[in-house]
């Protein structure tokens, strides 16, 4: 690679991670007004129909609203109370009358790979984990809340939170434990008084999608909800609203959206999901999001976990329910069906059967470039794996397999593939010297090339056609192995957990290199992206050039891999995997094609041909 290529390439590379610093300091973000009365004003996503004035005061009742989606902070001593099946642990709290945290008994919060000094924490996986406000509290102003205190009840398998409010206003909440993760949630609000009583818009909370540890991050942490048609997700980038992307914008308060189509709303992380679904006859009628900030974790997590992160935050989640006024002795009564477990596919696809509303789309298989295409995918690769893991084969073996498998699928198209780059290769002298004789006249010079590929049974857009085909089985692949709760623990070689990094260990001090360190901690050291792009340029050295390209680029193109180390670095083991194998398989393929191609063979043992003889006008001059 001469020094031209090598400098283009480094200035690429460090224009790529230096971007958005750059971007930060020529456009920094704008603040955004506090907002104190958010309802109903207007937002940043408002659906048609939507109310944006205040609603006036009924009579007993006060309209003293609160921040948004805030509870009214109690002075009494907090109550919990606490029920618990095979699948998990509730908590629910006097505080609001709600769900504060669920424990998931079948999922660890990490899997620990290798533990030092017993630091095992042995914590469960959780729901809800460190929000200011628990699960189906009913917030909007302080007439909803009185002092925010509950008086909390426990039966069987069942808990229920009562409050009369100074209006007359009865709230009653039952909690209902089912199977498979299900709770049923029932608020009724009771006007006790011989005088009507007029509600301001509610809020009755779905929950808040937290990161699975302290270690975690937003990014794959989301609020989403269906209309009857289609899923709608909004994470971390639409309250950061880019501009293209990449420069920052505005940042967002509160999303709302919904009219009367909500047929379910839910929030989740990579893995956990808390999911409610309204009855099939009442959809709730609107339903409200908003990026929070969460409680800080202990300082014994902090210390226990090098990667803490302190200022986490999460996306707090509601159906909103307009204005009314109850008539003396008049009772309005909701229910909610909530899921509140794993993104396990095959669970909420029974729901799903189940229930008719399509839960199973908060997987995300669906959402994003591809849609339903990468979508199908995704979900055949995932049956595929756990078909095969039901076979008593592991998660990582299995991966090996479904690629092989799919390898075999494209074997003739590849096969043929390469035959005709093979072939374009040995045509090169031929072109090059049509390209010269037909200079001045580039429709002829293209002409004169079909007829030379035609002739010699070569298609030019062979080459692309695998590559293109197989896109869609990457993505898929990508997709599913990003969300799939089935290889987190799963383990292959050295690798202990294929949802996360491969990494053996860690250099300390080398934190500061961008996109492969962690600030603050040092280099992870991945084995599988570095072989992954070591069988990358192997391939990429193997792989017919095509004619006419210039050297340049085709240098440029041979270390084109080494991108992809910055880029995948710090993807799942699992998806690293995939590449490596699928990479191997290329190789040995195109061995196998090179010295099973006779055509190919023989055109490269023929003569050169011969130079195009001058015109008579430039032999007399």
């Amino acid at each position: 690679m001469d020094r031209k290529s090598i400098i283009v390439l480094l200035v690429s590379v460090l224009l790529m991670f230096a971007w958005y610093g750059m971007v930060n300091r020529l456009y920094p973000p704008r603040p955004v007004a506090p907002r104190t009365n958010p309802f109903p004003g207007p937002t940043n996503s408002v659906a048609p129909g939507t109310n944006s004035t205040a609603p006036a005061a009924g009579p007993g009742i006060s309209s003293s609203w609160l921040p948004a989606g805030a509870l009214v902070k109690s002075d009494a001593p907090e109550q919990l109370v606490v029920v618990e099946n095979d699948n998990a642990r509730y908590t629910f709290t006097s505080h609001g009358g709600g769900l504060k945290l669920v424990e998931l008994k079948k999922y660890p919060e990490s899997v620990a790979c290798r533990v030092k000094n017993g630091s095992s924490t042995h914590r469960l996986a959780t729901l809800n984990t460190r929000a200011p406000v628990p699960a189906f509290a009913l917030v909007g102003s302080e007439a909803l809340q009185g002092d925010g205190d509950f008086t909390l009840t426990k039966a069987e398998n069942a808990v229920r939170a009562e409050k009369t409010l100074p209006s007359g206003l009865r709230l009653v909440k039952e909690f209902q434990l089912g199977t498979n993760y299900l709770l049923t949630a029932i608020v009724r609000l009771e006007n006790v008084t011989n005088q009507p009583v007029r509600l301001p818009p509610q809020e009755w909370l779905i929950g808040t999608a937290t990161p699975i540890s302290v270690s975690d991050n937003e990014l794959q942490m989301a609020m989403e909800w269906y209309d009857g048609a289609k899923t709608q997700p909004i994470s971390g980038t639409w309250f950061a609203n880019p501009t293209l992307g990449c420069i920052p914008g505005t940042p967002r308060k509160e999303y709302r959206a919904g009219n009367s189509n909500v047929v379910w709303a839910g929030v989740y992380n990579r893995f956990f999901t808390m999911i409610a679904v309204p009855p099939t006859n009442a959809p709730a009628p609107q339903v409200v999001a908003r990026r929070i900030s969460l409680t800080a974790p202990d300082p014994e997590e902090i210390a226990s976990d090098p990667k803490a992160i302190t200022n986490q935050f999460g996306f707090q989640a509601a159906f909103l329910y307009p204005e009314t006024s109850l008539a003396p002795h008049q009772t309005i009564e909701r229910r909610l069906d909530v899921f509140g477990g794993p993104k396990e596919y095959k669970t909420l696809d029974r729901l799903a059967a189940k229930f008719g509303n399509n839960v199973d789309l908060v997987m995300g298989f669906d959402t994003g470039f591809g849609g339903h295409v990468m979508g199908f995918f995704a979900k055949s690769l995932l049956l595929s794996m756990n078909g095969l893991h039901a076979l008593k084969i592991p998660y990582g073996l299995a991966i090996v397999v479904i690629t092989i498998i799919i390898k075999l699928l494209f074997w003739p198209l590849t096969k043929a593939s390469t035959r005709s780059m093979k072939r374009m290769q040995a045509l090169q002298p031929q072109v090059k010297a049509l390209q010269e004789k037909y200079k001045a006249d580039p429709l002829k010079m293209q002409k004169k090339m079909r007829e030379l590929w035609k002739e010699h049974k070569v298609n030019p857009a062979m080459g692309c056609l695998p590559i293109l085909i197989q896109i869609p089985v990457f993505f898929g692949f990508y997709r599913m192995l990003q969300s799939a709760i089935e290889l987190r623990g799963a383990s292959f070689l050295w690798a202990c957990d294929l949802s996360q990094q491969d990494t053996v260990f860690t250099i300390p001090g080398l934190g500061f290199i961008p996109a492969l360190g962690i600030r603050g901690v040092g280099l992870p050291v991945n084995p599988l992206p570095l072989i992954m792009v070591a069988t990358q340029l192997w391939q990429t050295r193997l792989t017919p050039t095509s004619p006419g390209v210039d050297p340049v680029q085709q240098k440029m193109m041979q270390y084109m891999p080494l991108i992809f180390l910055f880029i995948l670095y710090s993807m799942p083991a699992g998806l690293t995997l995939y590449w490596t194998v699928q990479n191997l398989l290329t190789i040995a393929q195109m061995k196998l094609t090179k010295a099973n191609d006779p055509a190919a063979s023989a055109q490269n043992h023929r003569a050169p041909p011969k130079p195009v003889a001058a015109s008579p006008r430039k032999k007399n001059r």
